[in-house]
């Protein structure tokens, strides 16, 4: 039978070995699993953890990488955030370029806010919230181990990170467009959304038109398809459009800009002198 401090080491040792270098716990967790405000103080007096913000703790000697943090958000706080948009284009290799020596700037989207403590720590990538995404499928559960056909059917998938971290979630680069295509109106906006688009030269038909036809938003449906149609990838000719909704009347996303014959669009005019 275990005495009362071979029960506290053990417990100590389950804890020390779920998290991985570059795991993050939140006190929340911590209390929901058994351990207490004064076990974890005496935890982090003791050396055993170490807590990088507010309410958030890492193992000794742990160290704190977005691919980490992230993946301690989906799978162990529950929290339908995921990659997309600008970052998941870039993480998958359709970045327009480089960023040299520069930190990166991750992208989320989900459901609800990231907790407090994700602002609050000392790395030098960052985390930039984007807001719900403007689909219309329910809130997917990371946490549920969702199968790889669910996710695709959402436009989502799990990609491996680091070594040792396994994977997150994030956009296909079909749905990730598409989650850029909805950022604030602005000819830079449309310029990065563009040089993306010319890159993308192998998507899913049958994935872009579930996507279209499951976006809420009309102005990315329109923009993407505007900026589809300069390039004349081979997929564009497989969509099919008919149950896309992309609304009636022009809509101004750059003012003074050149409106797109076909879907209506106000574009830059520098963006191409053949636009149309």
């Amino acid at each position: 039978m275990f005495t009362m401090s071979e029960q506290k080491v053990s417990k100590l040792n389950r804890l020390l070995a779920s998290l991985g270098d570059s795991d993050l716990v939140s006190s929340r967790w911590l209390q929901a699993h058994g351990y207490s405000r004064s076990l974890v103080a005496r935890y982090v007096a003791s050396g055993w953890l170490v807590s990088p913000a507010r309410g958030v703790y890492l193992r000794k000697g742990g160290r704190l990488q977005w691919q980490g943090v992230l993946r301690s958000l989906q799978e162990r706080e529950g929290l339908a955030l995921y990659v997309g948009g600008r970052f998941a284009l870039a993480m998958q290799g359709h970045e327009h370029y480089l960023r040299l020596g520069e930190a990166a700037t991750v992208t989320l989207y989900g459901f609800t806010r990231p907790p407090g403590w994700l602002s609050q720590l000392d790395m030098s990538d960052r985390f930039e919230f984007c807001g719900k995404p403007p689909f219309d499928w329910p809130v997917p559960d990371f946490t549920a181990d969702m199968q790889k056909n669910q996710l695709l059917e959402q436009g989502l998938k799990r990609q491996e990170v680091l070594s040792g971290v396994g994977s997150i979630v994030c956009s296909t680069p079909e749905r990730a467009i598409l989650e850029l295509c909805d950022g604030s109106p602005s000819a830079a906006l449309v310029y990065e959304a563009d040089t993306l688009m010319q890159s993308l030269a192998t998507l899913s038909p049958r994935r872009v038109t579930a996507l279209l036809r499951h976006c809420n938003s009309i102005k990315a449906k329109r923009l993407f398809l505007a900026l589809a149609d300069r390039y004349q990838h081979a997929w564009l000719r497989h969509l099919s459009l008919d149950e896309v909704e992309l609304g009636s009347g022009k809509r101004v996303l750059v003012p003074g800009g050149c409106l797109h014959p076909i879907y209506q669009i106000t574009l830059p005019r520098d963006l191409d002198e053949h636009l149309g």
